[in-house]
This record gives C-alpha cells, sequence and structure tokens, in this order.
C-alpha cells in the first residue's frame, strides 16, 4: 500500500509539475514515469533516499524544483549495488562498465548528435572517455541524464537543461575551484556556454533563476544538517549507515566488526566535513542572515555528531577486541542482546551493569546533548538499531568524553592491526573492563538459565 500511495503522490506531483512548466503530455505516459521512479526509490537498500525525501526536496511551489527532485535520486549506485534495470534503458547507450568503474563512452562509441546526452554531459563539465567517480557527481549525472531521455519525447531542451542544471546543483560538499569559484557561479558559466552552443533561448535572468532554483534545491536536499534538533538530525544520520552497510538490514546476525566498520566510515565522514561546504548560496539565495544561520546550525551539529560518533566508536572498539576472545565474526547480538521485539522480552549487556559510585558530570552543552542522546537516545527506533545506547552511556559516565576520545584512537590502531585486541584492552580502565566482562558473565549465565527452562529472572541474575 506504501508503495501505491508513493506512486500516487508522485505521479500527482508530475502532473502538476509538467504543466505548470508548459510541458503537453497526457496521463499514460506519466503514470508510467511515476511507476519508474517510485519503484527505484524503494529499492531493498534504500532507507533515507525514499519517495517521502524526494517529495520533501522539491519543495511545494517551483515546477521545476518539484521536477528536478523527483529525478535527482534515481542512480544511486553505492545503495542499490547497480543501475535499476529499467534505468540501464536510458544509460547504457552511453556509458560502460570496467571492472567496478563507470565510464562514459568515447565519442566514437556514442550516437551522432545526441543533443540530450550532449547537452547534460556539458552541464555537468564531464567529456566522453571520462571515468565516473561516486564522489564527484557520478549519480547526479547519471540521474540527470535518465531525467532527460525520460523527458525528451515531450519536453523542449530548454527545459531539460534547467533540470539537469538543478540536479547538477545536488553534487555535495565541493570546495571553491583552484580560481575562486563556487560550483554555482560555475554552473552559471556552463549554462551560458549551453544556452550559446545549443540556442536554448534562456536570457541571463533566467539562467541566473535556474541557479538559484538549483541552491535551494541543494539545501533542503542536506537540510537535515541544519535541523533544530541534534536528535532529528542524528536519525538522519542512522537512516544512511544500512544504504551503503547491507549487513546491517539482517539485525540479529550483523557482526561486532560490520557495526564498527559501518560506525567507522560515518565517523569518518562527519569528521572530514567542512560545514562550509555543506550549504549553498548564490546572488541572495539564500541571505546571508538564513545561510549564516544553516552553516552555523550544520556546525553544532556536526560537533554533537562527531563526539556520538566518537563515544560509540570507542564502545563498539572495545565490544570488538572482547569478541576476539570468541573469534572473528562474532554477531553484535550475542554480546549486547538481541533487539526488542513486540511480546518477547530478552535480556541485554545493559541489565548487568553495576551501578556506578562516581559519575562524570558534562562541562559544556554539547557533552551535555550528547548524554542525552546516547542515554535517552534518538528520537527514532530503527530496525536494526535501538535509539539509546546503553553501554555508551555507561561508558561515557564511568571515564568521561576525553579519556574516551584517547581510547578511540588507540581503538583505531587496533582497526589498522597496529595494536593487538589484548594489548588494547590493557590499555583501558580495568575497572570497566571487569564490570563489562562479568556483565557479559550473568548475561550468558541468563541464556543458559532460559535454556534449561529456568524462571530465573534477569534481575536475579544480576543481583
Amino acid at each position: 500500500m506504501s508503495r501505491e500511495r508513493d506512486r500516487a503522490e508522485c505521479l500527482e506531483k508530475l502532473s502538476w509539475a509538467t504543466q505548470a512548466a508548459g510541458v503537453g503530455v497526457d496521463g499514460a505516459p506519466l503514470d508510467k514515469i511515476a511507476a519508474t521512479i517510485v519503484q527505484t526509490m524503494t529499492g531493498p537498500w534504500r532507507y533515507f533516499h525514499t519517495p517521502e525525501h524526494i517529495f520533501e526536496v522539491g519543495g511545494y511551489e517551483d515546477p521545476i524544483e518539484v521536477l528536478s527532485a523527483l529525478f535527482h535520486d534515481l542512480v544511486y549506485v553505492q545503495v542499490d549495488r547497480s543501475v535499476n534495470f529499467n534505468l540501464s534503458y536510458y544509460i547504457t547507450p552511453f556509458v560502460r562498465e570496467e571492472g567496478e568503474a563507470l565510464i562514459i563512452r568515447d565519442r566514437f562509441e556514442l550516437p551522432a548528435h545526441d543533443l540530450t546526452l550532449e547537452l547534460v554531459t556539458d552541464i555537468f563539465g564531464f567529456e566522453p572517455g571520462q571515468t565516473l567517480s561516486p564522489y564527484a557527481g557520478m549519480n547526479e549525472y547519471l540521474s540527470a541524464l535518465s531525467a532527460g531521455k525520460i523527458l525528451e519525447a515531450f519536453a523542449s531542451l530548454s527545459l531539460i537543461a534547467q533540470v539537469a542544471a538543478c540536479i547538477e546543483g545536488t553534487i555535495p560538499f565541493r570546495a571553491k575551484s583552484p580560481d575562486g569559484l563556487s560550483n554555482c557561479e560555475i554552473l552559471f558559466q556552463r549554462l551560458q556556454a549551453a544556452n550559446d552552443k545549443y540556442d536554448l533561448g534562456l536570457d541571463e535572468a533566467l539562467i541566473e533563476k535556474t541557479v538559484k532554483r538549483s541552491v535551494r534545491l541543494a539545501n533542503r536536499d542536506v537540510g537535515s544538517f541544519a535541523n533544530p534538533s541534534a536528535a532529528r538530525f542524528l536519525d538522519n544520520t542512522w537512516s544512511l549507515l544500512p544504504e551503503t552497510n547491507h549487513n546491517l538490514k539482517f539485525s540479529t546476525s550483523y557482526t561486532v566488526y560490520q557495526y564498527r566498520v559501518a560506525l567507522q566510515k560515518m565517523e569518518g565522514f562527519m569528521n572530514s566535513l567542512q560545514p562550509e561546504r555543506i550549504f549553498h548560496q548564490f546572488r541572495g539565495e539564500p541571505d546571508d542572515a538564513t545561510f549564516n544561520a544553516l552553516v552555523d546550525q550544520a556546525r553544532n551539529n556536526l560537533d554533537i555528531g562527531r563526539l556520538y560518533l566518537g563515544t560509540k566508536l570507542f564502545t563498539i572498539a572495545f565490544l570488538e577486541a572482547l569478541s576476539m576472545r570468541f573469534g572473528k565474526d562474532i554477531p553484535l547480538s550475542m554480546l549486547m542482546g538481541e533487539m526488542p521485539s513486540e511480546g518477547f522480552n530478552v535480556s541485554s549487556l545493559a541489565d548487568f551493569l553495576p551501578e556506578l559510585e562516581h559519575i562524570y558530570r558534562p562541562r559544556n552543552t554539547i557533552e551535555e546533548e550528547v548524554l542525552t542522546l546516547v542515554e535517552v537516545g534518538r528520537l527514532q527506533d530503527f530496525d536494526y538499531d535501538i535509539k539509546n545506547s546503553p553501554l555508551t552511556t555507561y561508558m561515557v559516565k564511568a571515564m568521561g568524553y576525553d579519556e574516551m576520545s584517547r581510547l578511540r584512537d588507540r581503538g583505531k590502531a587496533f582497526f589498522a592491526g597496529e595494536l593487538s585486541a589484548e594489548a588494547f584492552i590493557a590499555e583501558c580502565p580495568q575497572k570497566i573492563v571487569g564490570d563489562v566482562t562479568e556483565g557479559l558473565g550473568k548475561l550468558f549465565d541468563s541464556r543458559k538459565s532460559a535454556l534449561s527452562g529456568s524462571k530465573l529472572l534477569a534481575a536475579e541474575v544480576s543481583a
């Protein structure tokens, strides 16, 4: 039913946007396009980049923005593991696969005088024979190319150019060019050149308006970075994790190692991100006050997210080192307990940790918020992870953030094979090592009691 609702909403938006943009097309082709979009956006690995996301990104006022948003995430190779079969019809004449790389076909392989292909390629600043990078516009380019080929039967080249430009604007986290130009300024120049080359009939005012549209679209695309709620920001982060860490979909079987790799990648990404590169501004869109507020909120959320992920990364490093005493591929649920499910209560490691005599007190608002996030939780549980972090809460209260940060860095040496599991454990506070290993023993005892049919409660085991 959800897919049918998404399809109906997608069709409604397509119908409105095409009509408002002056595109003459009847219902049957639009229904087919809506089906293609929704089927792609509801693939098995889509958790964040879903129909709901593209509906939000498009906004509700500008038909070009709405239309561009519907197409802008059609291709996401890292998430879907490939290009959706229905989209390959539009892409394979122009792109070849070589190993794990996707490459724009050489000029002699490409169909002659395909204006849609040439226009989209020029707007992105790409060229025949170029190897596409997933971190430099590959998904956006292939999405824009798909959009152009889908729309070309009834849309003008001018409209396709505007849609492609809006999608190009969503390539995230770009630095200025060596000449000091922003990606928006470069896009403006490319649109001017394309307008002359393809006789698009766009005046300078419309070219400027198109780039401003791309700014609004791109800023909504990354809008969660400036969410006033850090918990909601982290909910969105947690939605992204299983998209590129597919093992997390199987909540009872993913291993300590697999969960750690997912956290480590996200922690590394968040530490590399500069808040000034998240949002865009072009000729007063948005105004300075709005833009600065977005950047400031993103900076605050990143500070919280970095500390939050750092504490969780140390905790999982500690568990991974302990798990090496059992074997190399230990399911996280074996150590922490299974995910709660309706009508089935299970014990967890947190049930068997002792009360702390001395508790670390946060020193500032960032530390306070992170403690609340690990103890009370984000806003949303996911089917692969609970919203709060009892073991991380215990670690924060027992040792504080500075010590956890130091040990997180030692954990990274353990991940890299520069420090053995036992050497890493030896560097951790031995009171905590003892508490957690004793807690694990009691958790295993409770499972043994359950297996033998004993009615011994978890609380009685921990007493």
